[in-house]
């Protein structure tokens, strides 16, 4: 590992309250690898060998059964991921695949438990992350079962919009097929929802986004911080 990686690294959330021969402990037997959109990281039902920390790109986290699959979400730097299946050691739940050409921090499953027992303030830092991720759940379950079709895809779009600097025209950053699952609807229904959108002028050009009524967009979607903002 590059003095530059090592000090990218420390600076994660997951290891800065954490004492310097922890984060020694640790990175002695971690990866520092780069993976091209589309690899699978980890599949569903697989022993979790692994902790991951993304360092840049983007990743699709996803479930299936039967013959259907769903997207459950999009994880981006500097989030971790899949990682209570690493502290209970239990099997992955979710399979992890490339969406965007990305970096990804590997740490041993091992050591990450040993390292728990033996640092507080590392132990402190996963159970912030395990805290996030539940409430990422709570209020993605909210979304699901509090919004419609079209009130969810508004609302995404709203915080889509402010992600990308507030300009009221972005790109999609995945696959409308994506976008569907991860919305939880069905491709046609998303098609629909878009279709609908227009009576609010907002108008879709391929992957690229045009809002021109800014305000019958954010009117339709009601954003609520209990629902939509990850930092409450």
């Amino acid at each position: 590992m590059r003095a530059e990686e090592r000090e990218e690294i420390v600076r994660l959330p997951l290891l800065a309250a954490c004492r310097p021969e922890t984060a020694d402990f640790l990175l002695r037997g971690a990866f520092v690898q780069r993976f091209p959109a589309h690899t699978n990281l980890t599949r569903e039902g697989e022993k979790a060998d692994f902790l991951y920390a993304v360092l840049s790109g983007s990743i699709e986290l996803s479930a299936a059964y039967l013959d259907r699959e769903t997207t459950i979400a999009v994880i981006g730097a500097p989030h971790t991921f899949i990682v209570a299946a690493v502290v209970l050691d239990r099997l992955y739940l979710q399979s992890a695949r490339v969406m965007e050409p990305a970096r990804i921090l590997m740490l041993p499953s091992e050591s990450v438990r040993q390292a728990m027992r033996g640092d507080a303030g590392f132990a402190t830092a996963i159970a912030e992350e395990m805290a996030n991720s539940y409430r990422n759940v709570a209020q993605e379950l909210k979304n699901q079962k509090l919004r419609t079709s079209l009130e969810r895809l508004a609302n995404w779009l709203v915080h889509r919009d402010k992600e990308t600097g507030g300009g009221h025209r972005f790109v999609l950053p995945y696959e409308k097929k994506i976008l569907a699952a991860r919305l939880g609807m069905a491709p046609e229904v998303l098609s629909r929802a878009f279709a609908t959108l227009a009576q609010y002028d907002v108008h879709v050009d391929s992957a690229t986004i045009i809002v021109k009524d800014w305000k019958a967009l954010e009117k339709l979607a009601h954003p609520d911080p209990l629902i939509d903002d990850e930092t409450i």
